[in-house]
């Protein structure tokens, strides 16, 4: 039984501060999560680490620095629901199934549609 006092039927619901204290706590259990089980995650995170440190060096505005890190950090935000399909798919069941695969399937295909943005926005901006 989940014993979070944000989840607990029996307790009153969290509001203000201590709800938004309880979430960050919940966030930040988020990403420690993917970064300890989901490699893709690892990455992603590896390839933000380097590409946005290179738009400070870049001779570009401040809007073009904006969306060549918003695509970046779009790809973290995917790459996490992409994990949490998975988790949830594999928590259900392991037995093989078109459905399980077609999700997984999907939450991937998001994620190459997400890293073809990235390379799109940054080929656009540097080749102007």
């Amino acid at each position: 039984m989940n014993e979070d006092p944000l989840y607990n039927k029996g307790s009153s619901p969290k509001k203000g501060l201590t709800r938004i204290i309880y979430a960050t706590g919940y966030s930040i259990s988020g990403f420690k999560a993917a970064f300890q089980n989901e490699a893709a995650f690892r990455q992603i995170l590896c390839l933000n680490i380097i590409l946005i440190p290179i738009t400070f060096f870049l001779d570009i505005s401040a809007v073009e620095q904006a969306v060549m890190i918003g695509v970046c950090l779009f790809a973290i935000i995917v790459e996490l629901f992409n994990s949490a399909i998975e988790a949830v798919v594999d928590r259900v069941s392991l037995e093989r199934h078109q459905l399980s695969k077609n999700a997984k399937d999907m939450g991937s295909a998001a994620q190459f549609v997400a890293m073809t943005i990235i390379a799109s926005t940054w080929l656009i901006i540097l080749l102007r």
